[in-house]
Formats: C-alpha cells, structure tokens, sequence
C-alpha cells in the first residue's frame, strides 16, 4: 500500500481521465460499489486463489473466549471482507438494483480493490483496477463492444499496437475431455496449464503426471504441446481449428471466429487478436470467451477478461448473461508517456514578504480567471529548490512579484 506524492498522483488521475471519458463514448456508465462485501459472498468459490488473499473484516463484539473457540474458522470470526475485485462487487450490485437498469447494463468501475500479497514489484496490496462489463448480452457483440473500447483506451493513451489473445472456456474443455482427463481432475488440470509461461511444457507435464489419474490423457496433451503448429496464419475458423487437436469444432470456435470478423470491421486494419489455445485464466468463475491484452513493448499482459454467466444468478436466482473486461492500471500508467498539455500553464508566484495578502488574493484570482493554476509561494533566501520543487510538480512557469504587482504586467518565466 502506497502513498503518492502530488506529481504521480496529478500523472494518475491524467491517465484516469482518459480512461474514464474512452468508456464513456463507447456507452458505458460507471458506477460505485462499497469498499466491502460480505465475507460468504467473497468466499463462495467463484474468485480462485484471490479468496484466499482477501482481507477479512472481524465481527464487532467479539470476546476472547470467541475468539479462542472459532480460531480454526474464518467464517465465525468474520462477517465482511473488503473486495478483491470489482466483478464480485458488480455481480452484487446488479442483483440488487437491476429493477432500476437497462436490459443491456453497460458498466465501468474505477476504484481500488485490496489483496493480502507478499509485496514486490509489480504486486501490491492496494491497488487501482479499471473494469468494464456488459450484462444482460448473450451474443457475441458484448465481446466485440469490451475489446474495442479496450483497444481504443489504450490507443489514445499512447499506446498504440495493442493486441489481445483470446480462448474459450468451453474449448479448453472439450480440449481436455478430448485427451482423456476427468471432469472432477480438470479444474486443477487447468491451473497446471494456466503455469505454461513459467514452466514450459517440460513442468507442465511433469506437474500433471503428478496431479492426473490417466497417465494416457497428460501423454497425449503433453505430446500435443510439443508439436507444430498449423500454418494457417491470420485469425479466424481455420487458424483456430488448426491450433487445436483434430476434430474439436462447436458454437466456440465460431463465436470467436464472428467476434473477430466484428473486431477487424471496427478498427479497420487487420485484426488485432491471437487465438492462444492454452490461456486459462484463473478465476474460477469464467464460463466461456476469455481474452487477455498484450503490447509489444511488454512481455507481460495489460488486462483480461472473461464471460462469467454463471456468476450473477447465483445472486438472483435466475441465469444472467455477464462478460467483463479490466484494465491493469498500475501497470500500464507506468507505460503511458507524460503529457505537458495539463501543466502548460501552471505558473508559481514567488513573493516578497511585504507584499499584502488582498494583492495576493486579487493577483491569484486574476490568473485563475485566465485559466491558469496557480501556486503562491514567499520567496526564500534560496530560490533554486523552491524552483525544483515546483517543477517536479508540474508547474511550468514562475512569476516574481513585489508589492503593488499587476496580473497584466507579470513576467512569466519558464522553470525546467
């Protein structure tokens, strides 16, 4: 958890902005939801091993004795826990308000969400996620909708050439009952392949002949693993069938074929996706589309995504369709090149002690009014640091002022 000084907290809120007003002109209306959740809620084996990182609230009241008797169950000794995600949250949310939605619900969250991380770089303990989800869409459009204004968010943030690699549950399914392996041993077969970047083939299946009942299946994935991949090229129906064992086919792999016809209509130059048989994901609560975003001046992804139908029904008590997609933004504000468009005209007014506070006000809200930021300072017998100072927050310009000063008459310097 991390405090901010004033320069990378106004560089933030730069990149939120344009985060915020992307989703806005795709159609997306942000909403908030509280900090916390209830602890059965967050812990009801929908969030995969983030459960188990999740900041767990006390019941009020509690007394020693309590505490002693339930101390090998979290369950008794908590009623809330704050958020680990903002899919939980919004799953909650819409079941609760829905009378008051549109049919198609098209929702943004920006805000933080908490995680017990052992801390290190790259992963903290507090940090911003950026959510966009679509409820009450079935089709395909929703997984064009969330990718393009993905691709467009990042594009206005400088971050041009951005692709997404996508999968489907309901192929890494079919792959696995296509190999052999037991429907009961495939949740944990899919957190063994989901290690494939860090691990390669070799540990995954060596990791599977010690997980696997059916030797046969982790042989014959394994040896799938090794081998050659079609030469199909581009994206579509024959690029995906041919990175798949022979004879899988199904409604997956045309939905994904349909979305990426959509995708390449919108953005107009090719079609930004990677068909990627082997992404996972690991929340548990992913029931079919799932995508991840890559750019090439990083080997690791942006944000990801998934369709979780499942998810909000057990909430209302009727199946609703949900896919979402989330921005990392710690990782990408860290990317997005600093623009001086919002520090043009910021100007540090540097005083002399006797100089009265009515001229001050006065000379301030002059150049408020000529749509600058302004900061006032008393000058100091050094003058140089109070000057890095100021330009290491974003201030372009300085302004010495002496009594009787006027706002037309300043002489405005550049800092830096």
């Amino acid at each position: 958890m991390r405090d901010f000084l004033p320069a990378e907290k106004a560089r933030r809120e730069r990149v939120l902005s344009v985060i915020r007003e992307r989703y806005r002109v795709h159609g997306f209306d942000e909403i908030e939801t509280p900090v916390m959740e209830d602890h059965a809620r967050l812990h009801a084996g929908i969030g995969g091993d983030n459960e188990k990182l999740a900041y767990n609230v006390l019941k009020r009241g509690l007394d020693a004795d309590t505490v002693r008797a339930a101390a090998d169950d979290p369950a008794a000794l908590a009623d809330l826990g704050l958020r680990y995600d903002l899919t939980v949250p919004l799953a909650r949310f819409y079941a609760s308000n829905r009378a008051d939605l549109p049919g198609v619900f098209r929702s943004v969250q920006i805000a933080p969400v908490w995680r017990a991380e052992r801390p290190q770089k790259g992963r903290y303990r507090q940090f911003m996620q950026c959510d966009i989800d679509i409820i009450g869409d079935a089709s395909s459009r929703a997984e064009v909708e969330l990718i393009t204004a993905t691709l467009d968010t990042l594009d206005t943030l400088g971050l041009e050439g951005g692709s997404v690699r996508i999968n489907d549950r309901r192929i890494l399914d079919a792959m696995l009952e296509h190999f052999g392996f037991p429907v009961d041993e495939r949740p944990g077969v899919l957190i063994t392949i989901d290690k494939l970047d860090k691990i390669g083939p070799d540990g995954v299946g060596a990791e599977l002949r010690g997980r696997s009942s059916v030797p046969e299946a982790v042989d014959g994935f394994v040896s799938f693993l090794s081998r050659e991949p079609a030469e199909t090229g581009g994206f579509g129906e024959a690029a995906i069938r041919g990175a798949l064992p022979d004879g899988l086919g199904g409604e997956a792999i045309d939905s994904l074929a349909r979305i990426g016809e959509a995708v390449a209509a919108a953005r107009g130059a090719g079609v930004p996706l990677e068909f990627d048989p082997f992404l996972v994901r690991g929340m548990g609560y992913y029931t079919g589309t799932i995508f991840e975003v890559a750019h090439p001046s990083v080997s690791y992804s942006l944000g990801g995504g998934g369709r979780y139908d499942g998810m909000i029904g057990r909430f209302l008590g009727q199946e609703v369709p949900a896919v979402g997609f989330s921005i990392g933004f710690e990782r990408i504000v860290d990317l997005v090149a600093d623009r001086e468009d919002g520090v043009r005209d910021a100007v540090v007014v540097v005083h002399d002690r006797d100089v009265p506070v009515t001229e001050l006000a006065e000379l301030k809200a002059r150049l408020i009014g000529q749509g600058r930021r302004v900061r006032l300072e008393q000058r100091p017998k050094n003058l140089k640091p109070l000057l890095d100072r100021a330009t290491a927050d974003g201030y372009s310009h300085f302004a010495a002022v002496h009594a009787g000063a006027d706002a037309d008459s300043l002489e405005l310097k550049p800092l830096g």
